[in-house]
């Protein structure tokens, strides 16, 4: 048996087993509480654990070990997770609590009850356009791996990942997702550890080796205190600006805040959301120092191409210089990293905040729930087809990582800002809400494209710009109609 087929034999039956693994979920579905919120009867250690998976995606297996591997490279990228920290406590106080205050099925609920229907349909439609395209990117990040085995074309790859992430979404629901990110958890950090192993024993030198190349080059850098906003990995803008990037990430995006749901009280919320960061925190170390590893491997046995892009390293390692088997195994951990799916997600929001108001206007009658399980179901293929076509369209990016997170970093600040102003202020209006989201996507969309600010700044500006603009928006309008 060659390399190929062997590796081939392992990753097959690997998703083959995932899928089965999803759709042994189904029979548990009677009601929409149970395909997106697993019952709420899910512990929180397992919600801990998803949340990490979740966090850890295709684009952490690859692309951080990239960041620390580029030329100019080094492990300043923790700044950044010492910043989820911050945002992780402020998200425990401010947010989740009122999570838990009724029947939720989506965190855009929240802004209804708050300010009305257009808010809630709003906010709903910029996590839904956000969420897919930062997903479609690490749907590509997948089939980079299974491209550089295979030798299939980058288009065939990206749709195989994506119907396999269909067909496990469609049949197991948010539960599935939920138990299969818990053990999927385990399988790449193993996979992680298993190629941090023979990289090191492939060195010559050793740990040693890596420690005198990785000082020379100043790659075990962590701390810059440069205060320079257009650098995208210092103190400042790792400390705040990651602060209020994971207040939006993890406190205004349905695809995690969902996980919290899943729990029965704020309290395991809670505790599933702190207890995340200590393992998020060693597993980043872990893959910058692989990065570090490969640049000293790399300056020892170079590669026989040219990397299209940083991210390509890792991969390049696995396919050609880890034994038979042993690569597969690798790979379906990158796979298990990409299976987190945010399908069942983006299907809760469109049934719950776009299709359930409109269909209220046009028809009040109660909602029938076996027919909204049933297009439950055809908006998670729907959402599916949107990520694969979003990977085809983004196949030129130069960091995969990046790409991704200044998607995210793009549309969370107004949502983060119109959050703030539901929880921080009693008298701003659903106009003033809506002006204020609406200003600062604008703005943001400026930022991004017309000027150098680093992504990590761009949620807490466009945060500030969306609830000062709404505050200021209804005090305008007060002293008019007044």
């Amino acid at each position: 048996m060659t390399v190929r087929s062997l590796d081939l034999v392992i990753i097959v039956g690997y998703l083959v087993a995932i899928v089965l693994f999803g759709a042994s979920f189904k029979r548990h579905q009677k009601n929409l509480k149970d395909y997106f919120l697993g019952g709420q009867q899910v512990p929180w250690w397992a919600i801990s654990l998803s949340i990490v998976a979740t966090e850890t995606s295709t684009l952490t297996f690859i692309g951080v070990p990239g960041l620390s591997y580029a030329a100019n490279g080094n492990m300043t990228f923790l700044q950044l997770v010492m910043g989820y920290l911050v945002g992780r406590i402020i998200i425990s106080v401010l947010f989740i609590p009122s999570y838990f205050r009724g029947q939720l099925l989506t965190v855009y609920q929240l802004l209804e009850h708050r300010f009305g229907d257009r808010v809630k349909m709003l906010a709903a439609s910029i996590f839904l356009v956000m969420r897919n395209l930062a997903d479609g990117v690490r749907l590509l990040a997948t089939a980079v791996v299974l491209m550089a085995l295979t030798g299939i074309d980058d288009i065939t790859s990206i749709v195989v990942m994506g119907v396999v992430m269909i067909i496990f979404t469609y049949l197991g629901g948010m539960a599935a997702v939920i138990w299969t990110e818990v053990v999927q958890l385990f399988v790449y950090i193993g996979g992680a550890a298993l190629a941090a192993y023979i990289l090191l024993s492939e060195i010559p030198g050793g740990w040693q080796e890596v420690q005198a190349v990785g000082t020379i080059f100043n790659k075990f850098q962590v701390f810059d205190f440069t205060w320079d906003v257009s650098q995208t990995y210092t103190f400042w803008a790792g400390v705040i600006g990651g602060a209020f990037f994971t207040t939006s990430t993890h406190g205004t995006d349905q695809f995690l805040v969902q996980r919290y749901l899943c729990t029965a009280s704020s309290r395991q919320a809670t505790a599933a959301l702190l207890s995340s960061w200590v393992i998020i925190f060693a597993q980043f170390v872990g893959f910058l120092l692989i990065g570090i590893m490969l640049f000293t491997f790399y300056q020892r046995f170079p590669p026989m191409t040219t990397f299209a892009r940083q991210d390509d390293a890792f991969p390049y390692f696995i396919i050609h210089h880890m034994p038979a088997g042993l690569s597969g195994l690798v790979v379906a951990a990158i796979f298990a990293a990409a299976l987190s799916s945010s399908l069942n997600s983006s299907a809760a929001t469109t049934l719950s905040d776009l299709i359930h108001p409109l269909r209220k206007r046009s028809n009040p009658a109660p909602d029938d729930e076996a027919r909204d399980l049933r297009l439950s179901h055809t908006l998670t293929i729907f959402w599916g087809l949107v990520q694969i076509g979003v990977a085809i369209m983004a196949r030129e990016s130069k960091s995969l990582l990046e790409a991704g997170l200044s998607i995210a970093a793009l549309t969370n600040g107004s949502l983060l800002g119109v959050f703030l102003l539901g929880t921080l202020t009693t008298r701003v209006t659903e106009t003033g809400a809506l002006i204020g989201m609406i200003t600062g996507l604008g703005v943001m969309l400026w930022v991004k494209l017309g000027t150098s600010i680093a992504w990590p700044w761009h949620v807490l500006l466009g945060s500030l710009v969306t609830f000062s603009s709404g505050w200021f928006a209804t005090k305008l309008i007060s002293k008019k109609s007044s």
